[in-house]
C-alpha cells in the first residue's frame, strides 16, 4: 500500500483476512453501511430508529467508531455521457427533455458542490488496556506513528479474530435492526479506502 519509506509513517501495519493490524498490535475491522433517508420516515418511524440506535449503543460493552466520508462529485463524465445520448437521440421530445435535464444539472453544479458520504462503522479489538486510539487517529498518524510494532503470529491472529468477529456480529445484528445495511469492507476496498483518505485531492467521478 506505501514504499518502505512511507510504511514507516503508517499506524496500520497490514491488512491480513480483511482485518486491518495495527502497529501496537491491535486490530480493527470496517463495517460500511448503507444509509436511509431519515426524513421521509413517518414521526414514529423516526422514533423507533433513535430508540434502536440509543439501545444498541446502549448493549455495548466495547467501544466503536463511527465515520462518515464525503466527497466532491466529478460529473463530467456524466454530462458527457447525457451529451452522447442527446446527439444519437432520434425522438425529438426526448431530445428535448435530455438537453432540459442535462442545462438543469450544470445549472446545479454551479450552484452547489454535489457530494457522496460513505458512512462507516470501525470495530476494534485492543491487546490488553485500550489505547485510546479511534480510527480517525490512526488515518492522521503520519507523525506520530507507534515506535514499538507488535508482530502478530498466526495464533495470535486467529485467537483475536475470533473475538473481533464476536464484536462484528454484534453490530451486524443491531445495523440490521435499524434497516441499515452493513458489509463488512475487503482487502481491495480498505487499500482504496485509505487511499482516498491519504490523497482527499482526489475527486471521485459519478459511474454510468
Amino acid at each position: 500500500m506505501a514504499d518502505a519509506s512511507t510504511k514507516q509513517f503508517i499506524e496500520i501495519q497490514e491488512i491480513r483476512d480483511n482485518t486491518l493490524v495495527l502497529r501496537d498490535g491491535s486490530i480493527r475491522q470496517i463495517i460500511k453501511v448503507g444509509s436511509i433517508n431519515f426524513e421521509l420516515k413517518s414521526q414514529d418511524e423516526q422514533l423507533a430508529i433513535l430508540q434502536g440506535f440509543r439501545n444498541f449503543l446502549n448493549a455495548l460493552d466495547f467501544s466503536l467508531e463511527i465515520m462518515v466520508m464525503s466527497r466532491k462529485l466529478n460529473i463530467s463524465g456524466y454530462l458527457a455521457f447525457i451529451d452522447g445520448l442527446i446527439e444519437n437521440q432520434q425522438n425529438e421530445l426526448m431530445r428535448i427533455q435530455a438537453i432540459d435535464y442535462s442545462k438543469f444539472i450544470k445549472e446545479l453544479t454551479q450552484l452547489a458542490n454535489i457530494m457522496a458520504k460513505d458512512f462507516f462503522t470501525v470495530v476494534p479489538f485492543y491487546l490488553g488496556p485500550r489505547t485510546g486510539k479511534g480510527i480517525g487517529d490512526t488515518l492522521k498518524s503520519f507523525f506520530k506513528p507507534s515506535e514499538i510494532v507488535k508482530k502478530l503470529t498466526p495464533e495470535e491472529f486467529d485467537a483475536y479474530k475470533l473475538q473481533l468477529n464476536q464484536r462484528v456480529n454484534l453490530v451486524f445484528e443491531n445495523l440490521f435492526g435499524l434497516g441499515l445495511t452493513p458489509k463488512i469492507m475487503e482487502k481491495d476496498e480498505l487499500v482504496n479506502l485509505f487511499y482516498r483518505f491519504y490523497n482527499p485531492e482526489s475527486i471521485e467521478g459519478v459511474k454510468t
